[in-house]
């Protein structure tokens, strides 16, 4: 990672900090928040104590907030302390399922929806107080919907507008479904990063021996969607890649979607070579597994799941099944999304936190400073890649 005397963080910060992580994201907004104020305290700035760089240097960035609810489900945005001139980022995780709020007596697990408008709540309770918004989403919130087939609607796009009309100025997400979705706010600032400089140390970590090399590795897409993902790691890396599509049964609907028949694989052979097989989100995981079955059918060596957002709707029995059957040597997954205390003690799990590159972005942001280079880990791989091969 970029070292924070390598930034050029001289400017004058857009307003004074201030990062409000919503309840879904309350341990990931602690973790950025204590690199903050680390980094804050010993960085030697000759202007800190200028009126320009007032509130620059605090023991805590996190506002305040609450989102009290009443007992028929309905609730209310509120913002604890002045936020008057602030820049503020605002995180949220759409997918953590498991906080609840009391429906009229019943229990009720918070949604997607649930959280984007505790998330709009938020935002009005700012009432265009403060300097700047920034939304941290790291799961694009109805991501999977970006694109109109028919008569149907388009949610990312909506949420994406409605977000903008409220005040938002810069959209952060990772790994979103199909980036293009952002041509529904094109004067608004929207990044999508990719988080696979982290999957590499991930790697790693797991398999401190491993070789990168086009003899002994290759990359994997599981679909035609992640295509550009896969293509990105492996030129990163000089490795070949092969790709999976899935034929479908078009005349049946299973849960919302047509079944895929079988999975038909486009590449090079995969006998006696590592497999990283890359996609941005697990949901039940039936489509990673197979692709996962096939490849081992095909001879592959060792098989390592890499994905940004492990959702796993149906549980991690079969996952165990499959390691058990040893269809997959390690499961990577980042700590953008709620992640159960069952996952985290798996022994084939590893993973892969964000928090460090996350407070990277929102200081740089906050001096107005380019985050290109953080946005583009090229460099920082190949020093990564260079120190581990001497």
């Amino acid at each position: 990672m970029q070292s924070t005397e390598e930034r050029n963080l001289e400017t004058i910060p857009v307003g004074s900090l201030g990062i409000i992580p919503l309840e879904s994201c309350k341990t990931l907004g602690e973790k950025i928040n204590a690199y903050l104020v680390e980094w804050r305290r010993e960085r030697d700035h000759e202007h800190k104590k200028t009126i320009a760089f007032e509130g620059y240097q605090r023991e805590n960035y996190i506002i305040d907030t609450k989102i009290p609810r009443f007992g028929s489900g309905e609730a209310k945005g509120i913002i604890k302390e002045s936020v008057r001139g602030d820049d503020l980022y605002i995180l949220v995780d759409v997918c953590n399922y498991s906080l609840t709020y009391s429906l009229c007596g019943h229990t009720n697990h918070m949604s997607p929806d649930d959280h984007f408008q505790d998330l709009k709540r938020i935002i009005a309770a700012v009432a265009g107080k403060s300097r700047r918004i920034c939304v941290i989403m790291p799961f694009l919130y109805e991501s999977r919907q970006h694109k109109r087939n028919g008569r149907e609607s388009l949610d990312c796009a909506l949420a994406l507008k409605e977000l903008v009309r409220m005040g938002v100025d810069n959209i952060i997400t990772f790994d979103a479904h199909d980036p293009r979705v952002q041509n529904a706010i094109p004067l608004k600032g929207f990044e999508t990063v990719q988080p696979v400089y982290q999957f590499i140390k991930g790697l790693f970590r797991a398999q401190p021996g491993l070789k990168i090399n086009k003899d002994s590795m290759m990359i994997i897409s599981p679909d035609e969607g992640g295509m550009g993902r896969a293509v990105y790691m492996a030129n990163v890396l000089g490795l070949d890649m092969g790709m999976f599509y899935k034929r479908r049964d078009y005349t049946k609907i299973v849960n919302g979607t047509n079944p895929i028949v079988e999975h038909e694989f486009l590449g090079a052979n995969v006998e006696g070579k590592d497999m990283v097989i890359i996609d941005d989100m697990i949901s039940s995981g039936d489509s990673i597994l197979e692709v996962a079955a096939e490849l081992k059918r095909r001879k592959a060596n060792r098989i390592f799941l890499c994905s940004t957002f492990g959702l796993f709707t149906n549980g991690l029995s079969k996952f165990d099944k499959a390691y058990e059957n040893g269809l997959f040597d390690h499961l990577l997954t980042t700590n953008l999304v709620y992640q159960t205390p069952e996952l985290l003690q798996k022994k084939y799990y590893v993973n892969c936190d964000l928090s460090k590159y996350l407070a990277y972005i929102i200081d740089t942001l906050n001096h107005d400073a380019s985050i290109s280079s953080l946005l583009n880990p090229i460099g920082r791989i190949q020093n990564f890649l260079e120190k581990h091969n001497k």
